[in-house]
């Protein structure tokens, strides 16, 4: 990434755009960017928080670990999304485990300067409330999905979240097959195995992580 400088960062991330100058300098100035290699840790299950963290490039998967090893992914935060505020302003260990899926930086907020930011911007903290609220409706969703839908809806239903209500359109898988699989509460085998009768049915064509939708209605 070429260096920008921190309040650069925070002007272009939805959360901060509507947030005065001098809060803004004031957050720019606590903050700090965090180079993170893939495979390496934000944060482990365990750890204590005192920041919250935006992602600023390849995705960061939020995990947790069964006794017998098995991984199961809670969230995938992209470029842009943040995790761990609930965490921040909680001041309790971390329950997950944050691992970079590729190369990135994160954008660390520690709490102190985000709690006076929010004091002194009502429009901040009505921003963070609303994050907190999108990411609670999502579980929901989450759990729901679990449910009451069958593996192939919750592929199908995730290939279609971006589409439209109709015509062709073309999903790029962000992560391993594996991971997502995971994120979906499914088996490798089993998602891949969804994958291959969705294109053995003429609804869809596999080209690694390419996955061309030849008719979204359909």
């Amino acid at each position: 990434m070429d260096p920008i400088p921190i309040e650069q960062w925070l002007q272009r991330l939805p959360i901060f755009s509507e947030i005065g100058a001098d809060s803004l300098q004031r957050l720019a100035a606590a903050a700090r960017l965090r180079p993170l290699e893939r495979g390496a840790f934000a944060l482990r299950a365990g750890d204590s928080c005192d920041a919250f963290f935006v992602n600023l490039g390849e995705p960061v998967k939020l995990f947790v670990l069964a006794p017998n090893g098995n991984e199961k992914v809670i969230e995938l935060v992209s470029a842009g999304q943040s995790f761990a505020e609930a965490l921040m302003f909680l001041g309790r260990p971390s329950p997950v485990n944050a691992q970079a899926l590729g190369d990135t930086r994160l954008l660390v907020l520690p709490r102190d300067a985000m709690l006076q930011a929010m004091a002194a911007d009502q429009r901040l903290a009505l921003r963070m409330l609303a994050g907190l609220s999108r990411r609670l409706h999502g579980l929901v969703g989450d759990v729901q999905a679990y449910a009451l839908q069958s593996g192939v809806q919750r592929v199908i239903g995730y290939l279609l979240r971006d589409a439209g209500e109709e015509g062709a359109c073309t999903v790029v898988l962000p992560v391993s097959k594996a991971t997502l699989a995971s994120r979906l509460s499914l088996t490798p085998e089993y998602f891949s195995r969804v994958l291959r009768e969705l294109e053995e049915g003429g609804l869809i064509t596999v080209e690694g992580r390419r996955i061309d939708i030849a008719d979204v209605k359909r």
